[in-house]
């Protein structure tokens, strides 16, 4: 993506993490069969069952982003 010494710019971490919000949304979508088969951290796990109870605006888009600041953490291969 970029070099070592590089830092990415504001503009791509933002889109970085825009990104795994979405892919976030993608998994409270996802049926809890479909969510079981994924491998995937406890507390992310967490976090998705308990985005699917909140029906608030504010609060579902602060739980979305704390999905996507978990999935910061999680290695995708």
């Amino acid at each position: 993506m970029y070099d070592k010494d590089e830092k990415p710019s504001k503009t791509r971490r933002k889109k970085e993490m825009l990104a795994l919000q979405s892919l976030g949304e993608a998994l409270v979508d996802l049926s809890p069969e479909q969510l079981d088969d994924i491998d995937m951290p406890d507390s992310l796990r967490d976090a998705v069952l308990e985005a699917r109870r909140i029906t608030k605006h504010e609060a579902r888009r602060r739980q979305m982003q704390y999905i996507g600041r978990l999935m910061r953490d999680v290695d995708p291969a």
